[in-house]
């Protein structure tokens, strides 16, 4: 299965064209920059008509207007997944979103805590300790989340949230994906990310 990814487009998405074919594409959250509804609304319709078999979306720090929402006439082949799972062609896709209400809670460690076992590619918008996070000296990452990891036996895990680590490592046989669009300062793009999972 080939999966295109991308995060942290802060309503730039309209910058990405010739995008490679993929079976799944995959956007891990902050497609908004300041959380309102027409921007919300824009990308959705933009996502929407991507040419892609199966689109999963999450939600990130800056996509607040969507908290709590349910949203009604998404395609049969949309997904927004808040801490919810789709399984697509005998994979197991699960997503948790990053509210900036479940962060000044706990509500974020339990969401962490709740991601099922059989999980094959975990999508999140902050990525784990230690992993694609290191900006200005500080690891950014979630230590929660890294430890939830190594309690899974996931293929791939998809995010986003720090832009100047953009790019894919492999660790003990896991595709890590930061695909965070807009570079540090926000005046440029970089390309999405192209992964294949067995």
């Amino acid at each position: 299965m080939k999966i295109l990814h991308f995060s942290d487009t802060h309503n730039c998405h309209h910058r990405l064209r010739d995008l490679p074919e993929a079976d799944v594409v995959v956007h891990s959250g902050d497609f908004c920059m300041v959380g309102t509804e027409q921007e919300a609304l824009d990308f959705l319709y933009w996502f929407c008509d991507l040419p892609y078999r199966h689109k999963i979306f999450i939600c990130g720090n800056h996509d607040d207007y969507l908290n709590g929402a349910n949203i009604d006439g998404l395609p049969d082949n949309v997904y927004q997944l808040s801490n919810s799972g789709i399984e697509i062609e005998g994979v197991k896709f699960y997503g948790v979103p990053m509210f900036l209400e479940d962060c000044i809670t706990d509500r974020q460690s339990r969401n962490y805590a709740n991601i099922p076992a059989d999980t094959d590619v975990l999508i999140t918008h902050s990525p784990a300790y230690g992993i694609l996070d290191f900006d200005d000296g500080i690891n950014y990452g979630s230590e929660e989340l890294l430890t939830k990891l190594s309690s899974l036996n996931l293929k791939a895990h998809l995010f986003g949230h720090l832009h100047a680590r953009h790019g894919i490592e492999e660790q003990n046989g896991i595709i890590f994906s930061n695909g965070a669009i807009m570079n540090d300062d926000y005046t440029d793009i970089n390309s999405p990310n192209l992964i294949s999972i067995s």
